[in-house]
């Protein structure tokens, strides 16, 4: 995924200083001994692997609005880096013994109808989304990834490395602003309904896959409770706010 991925703009994830316990203390091997558990590993890797295909799809498709060869270069080199996360996702699936196409499969309409109703109508939309908007999917994979196998929670905290969209964009469109202060108000109602379609789509996804929803909310491995779902949000909201400053907009 496309995301800035640094300290200071990631969403802080909860203290794990006394070290894993439960699931996160296992390995694959160990913890995919329960059904309910690998159930859900499968659909997480499953959505994952999709999220990092389409974003490939996109940021190529992106790359036709830049407007100039050197960002079209750029774009590109991104593009490759998320196929190269896909195919790491697309390998893992397959090493367990699943059908990574069959895994993706259940979560193909809500990412397209994501970035169906968020299609960026210029470049400096296109770079808002990829900034914004994907890393508001990647804050919360990475909350989830804490409470995970380790050697699932190695794979996807790798996956979601910074692609170097997070500086690039935020170069170009605090530039944009500076030469016209006018595209600042625009971005930021277009970054605001990215955080709000973002959202709802990952609600949904999770609501869809009981395998996934009971091990978010504690029935499988170590899930969140109620609180700690409101202090994830909490979090991934938090982070938002400071991707929307480094771009120079009002969140």
């Amino acid at each position: 995924m496309t995301s800035s991925d640094k300290p200071d703009n990631a969403a802080a994830t909860p203290d794990t200083s006394a070290g894993p316990t439960g699931v996160a203390a296992m390995d694959w091997a160990s913890a995919s001994a329960d059904p309910q558990y690998r159930a859900a590993v499968v659909d997480l890797l499953g959505a994952l692997a999709y999220g990092e295909l389409a974003a490939f799809e996109r940021l190529a498709e992106d790359a036709k609005l830049a407007p100039t060869l050197a960002d079209k270069a750029e774009l590109a080199k991104m593009a490759s880096a998320e196929f190269h996360h896909f195919e790491r996702l697309r390998d893992r699936l397959a090493g367990i013994g699943e059908e990574p196409t069959l895994a993706m499969e259940p979560f193909v309409a809500a990412y397209d109808g994501f970035h169906k109703q968020t299609a960026p109508s210029d470049w400096l939309e296109g770079l808002v989304k990829a900034y914004v908007g994907d890393s508001i999917a990647s804050d919360f994979y990475r909350e989830v990834a804490v409470r995970l196998d380790s050697d699932t929670r190695a794979l996807v905290l790798a996956v979601l490395d910074d692609t170097g969209h997070g500086g690039f964009a935020v170069e170009k469109v605090r530039a944009a602003i500076d030469a016209d202060p006018r595209v600042g108000g625009r971005l930021a109602l277009w970054a605001r309904r990215l955080m709000g379609e973002a959202l709802s789509q990952s609600q949904r996804v999770v609501a869809d896959r009981d395998a996934l929803s009971t091990m978010l909310v504690g029935g499988v491995a170590d899930g969140f409770d109620l609180a700690e779902v409101g202090r994830m949000f909490s979090r991934i909201t938090e982070a938002h706010t400071k991707r929307m400053a480094a771009l120079g907009l009002a969140a």
